[in-house]
């Protein structure tokens, strides 16, 4: 009963993690809104949004040790930010207020550093989160080419509740102006490995905390 009670909260763990990274992406997605630090944004969005996806790819991965449950983990959160999305949109609000993340190319290739390398988790670790690192910022760059211009939908739709050091003003030109793209797949790279051993390493301590 003991280890059927564990599995299931195992289980439950993840669809938390899974649950609070579509809180972090309704968080950090509508930076859509503020304009004229879209791309600034979009660094730390990139960024954010590939650590939350490592960290619990990689947990769930090594947890089951199946290839494949890194993009499964990357489908949930998806589901779960479009029915965010659509919840907004029910409420009045454009559809382009939530920007979904491109996570499932970025989760493929974790699975693939994995599986090519006989399931070895330092591969993972070191292949998987680079290549998620990098790849993530490409994906959501193709993305938000495919939705409505950032200035243009601002102005449409005022956030009058922003508070007032996120009050728009005139448009910053600076180092993260230049190649977002570039600096969020820099950032990510590096960083996506810390987290890709994190998520091995909570593997660790759950196998530990079923065995008590």
């Amino acid at each position: 009963l003991m280890v059927w009670l564990r599995r299931c909260t195992h289980y439950l763990f993840i669809i938390v993690v899974a649950a609070n990274g579509t809180l972090l992406t309704i968080n950090a997605g509508d930076y859509i809104f503020y304009t004229d630090w879209a791309w600034t944004s979009f660094v730390i969005f990139s960024i954010s949004q590939t650590l939350m996806l490592t960290v619990g790819a990689c947990y769930y991965l090594t947890f089951t040790g199946v290839p494949g449950t890194a993009t499964y983990y990357a489908l949930i959160i998806t589901v779960y930010t479009w029915v965010a999305k659509g919840a907004w949109f029910s409420l009045g609000y454009p559809y382009d207020f939530i920007a979904t993340p491109i996570w499932l190319p970025s989760a493929m290739l974790l699975d693939l550093a994995y599986w090519a390398t006989k399931r070895n988790k330092y591969s993972l670790i070191l292949f998987g989160g680079v290549l998620a690192g990098m790849s993530l910022p490409l994906f959501n760059m193709v993305n938000l080419i495919t939705i409505a211009d950032p200035l243009e939908t601002a102005f449409k739709y005022p956030r009058p509740t922003l508070p007032p050091y996120m009050t728009p003003i005139e448009p910053q030109v600076g180092k993260f102006y230049n190649s977002p793209v570039a600096l969020g797949a820099g950032a990510g790279a590096v960083l996506s490995v810390t987290m890709a051993a994190l998520g091995c390493k909570l593997t660790t301590w759950t196998y530990r905390w079923m065995a008590a």
